[in-house]
């Protein structure tokens, strides 16, 4: 049985292209059956009052529905602005009705598209820049190279190495990006023993910095507890806070890194003793290419991004926190997890 939302009603009033002559039309349609019903009741009907009732109703209609259609035409040309790339025009907005209604959602709308062209904007620049940079560092080494104004010798080739470990990095956060965007992330959930986790995300640390000249050593006191969770994306949320940790620590300073049980959620505190974060800083630097004034070189500004994203999924939370006990520098990323399976996994 069909229902009523599936019924095609017959739209009589669909080939006259003004609203206004609609709203005529609906109201000499309805005169007309006034008229015919007052007829058949009296048997007369005053011709002169009855044409001049119909055109003041119509006069009247006309100057009411210019402002009832205003919001239609002012809309219209904003979508047509938009389809120039120009995303600034919006619709005034003041009737209750319908209408009104509309054009809310219309300047709703466009504020949305404002925005997402802004970041689209945003990401071409940032990534021809970070791209930039590598492919330019890269063409020196090679051109001095081919040129013989310098030798293969294993300490320019250690930088070209570099470089191209940094555009790997950046394509394998685009990609990350992508998929983000795409809301498609098929996440492998298995039990993680934490201890041993982070021992092996802690030696793969030591091996990076090491390999970067970074003198630092890593601590990691932590509770033998499981949580379930993807071990390849958790791997990548804490080896990129380790990253981060490391690269914004003195020479000869100490990355810590704790995990305790916190009632049914594990709380794990990645924590540097560099500068740390300005309180006004600590959520925009979650935002897509935003490195902080922390930021020397080496970070695409995804990391993290991408970080609060897999914890995310995970149904966990991730924040810059002060540091405890109070007066201690450096920065401390909190990232909670829950110990019991439950995340939306997609």
């Amino acid at each position: 049985m069909l229902s009523f939302h599936h019924l095609e009603l017959p739209r009589p009033l669909d080939p006259v292209r003004s609203i206004k002559i609609k709203i005529g039309l609906i109201l000499l349609g309805a005169l007309f059956a006034a008229m015919t019903w007052f007829t058949l009741w009296i048997g007369w009907l005053p011709y002169w009052t009855t044409l001049t009732a119909v055109v003041v109703a119509l006069g009247t209609l006309q100057v009411l529905a210019h402002g009832l259609t205003s919001p239609l035409r002012e809309m219209t040309a904003a979508a047509r602005a938009m389809a120039q790339g120009d995303y600034s025009r919006r619709v005034r907005a003041t009737s209750r009705d319908e209408v009104g209604e509309l054009a809310q959602a219309f300047n709703l709308m466009a504020a949305d598209l404002a925005a997402a062209d802004r970041q689209r904007r945003e990401l071409i620049a940032n990534v021809s820049h970070e791209l930039r940079t590598p492919i330019t560092a890269l063409q020196a080494v090679l051109e001095n190279i081919v040129d013989g104004v310098a030798e293969a010798e294993p300490r320019m080739m250690k930088a070209a190495l570099a470089q191209t470990e940094r555009l790997g990095r950046l394509v394998a956060e685009l990609l990350d990006l992508s998929r983000l965007d795409a809301g498609v992330l098929a996440l492998d959930e298995t039990p993680i023993r934490v201890r041993p986790f982070l021992d092996d995300v802690i030696r793969e640390a030591e091996v990076t910095a090491e390999g970067a000249g970074h003198d630092v050593r890593f601590t990691v006191t932590a509770a033998d507890v499981v949580v379930p969770g993807d071990r390849g994306r958790l791997h990548q949320v804490f080896a990129n806070l380790l990253d981060n940790a490391t690269r914004h620590s003195p020479r000869g300073g100490t990355v810590r890194i704790t995990a305790e049980q916190r009632g049914d959620r594990l709380l794990v505190v990645v924590a540097d003793e560099g500068e740390g974060i300005p309180a006004a800083d600590r959520e925009r630097v979650f935002e897509r290419f935003t490195r902080g004034e922390r930021a020397t070189s080496g970070g695409t500004g995804l990391g993290l991004a991408i970080a609060r994203w897999v914890v995310q999924l995970h149904k966990g939370t991730i924040a810059i926190a002060d540091p405890a006990p109070a007066g201690q520098g450096g920065c401390h990323v909190h990232v909670t997890l829950p110990l019991t399976s439950g995340a939306a996994y997609r």
